[in-house]
């Protein structure tokens, strides 16, 4: 199991870092969590460089992505290159997230035709332009795309991935794990608030 996190020149740490975090708290064998960026080294928008763990083609691949933020994403979507890999997400097969601004580079995708997102109050207006409704919420999700706005709002993503591929028991024990001491309860139920309705309802059980 791959998920890929997208991460661009400007990242936002929180918006990438935090999700990686909650993600790796999943402890098998075959889960596997990438920072995926279009080139060898990035650099933060504070100016903390990583190093590229996957590419962007491999991402394209994964079984789930994040679109990480950052103060570069209007330059992102004009970057030809870049947009041209990035057509190669496919929601049919892929759990598709975008932290803040990365709601604007599934809108130029085509991704949220008719489907309403979340992001930042920075980004807001520009995801507007692109035709795209923005709630007032820090999460929503429909199908197979999901979107979260506000950086502390990463580990509602990175929870709800889990849930999808891994189960809900294995998303509150990364919840539980990265959340502060005597606010754990309190925390995981914030967080199911917002994630639950958008949840697959559970199968029935075979009588």
């Amino acid at each position: 199991m791959h998920i890929a996190i997208l991460t661009f020149e400007g990242y936002n740490e929180l918006d990438s870092l935090i999700a990686l975090g909650v993600l790796n708290r999943i402890k098998t064998d075959d889960w596997r969590v990438t920072i995926a960026t279009p080139s060898p080294k990035v650099t933060s928008m504070n100016g903390v460089t990583i190093e590229q763990m996957s590419p962007l083609e491999e991402a394209c691949a994964a079984d789930a992505v994040i679109v990480g933020s950052g103060i570069a994403t209007r330059e992102v979507i004009e970057d030809q290159a870049i947009m041209r890999v990035l057509r190669g997400l496919d929601p049919s097969r892929q759990l598709i997230a975008a932290q803040c601004s990365g709601a604007l580079v599934l809108a130029k995708l085509g991704l949220l035709n008719d489907i309403p997102a979340c992001t930042d109050l920075t980004t807001k207006p520009w995801v507007i332009a692109a035709g795209v409704e923005v709630l007032n919420q820090p999460f929503y999700a429909k199908d197979n795309i999901a979107t979260a706005g506000g950086c502390l709002a990463s580990h509602y993503l990175a929870a709800w991935i889990i849930a999808r591929l891994e189960g809900n028991d294995a998303a509150e024990g990364a919840l539980h794990y990265v959340a502060p001491v005597g606010e754990k309860e309190e925390y995981i139920e914030r967080a199911w608030h917002n994630i639950t309705p958008y949840l697959p309802a559970p199968t029935p059980a075979l009588v």
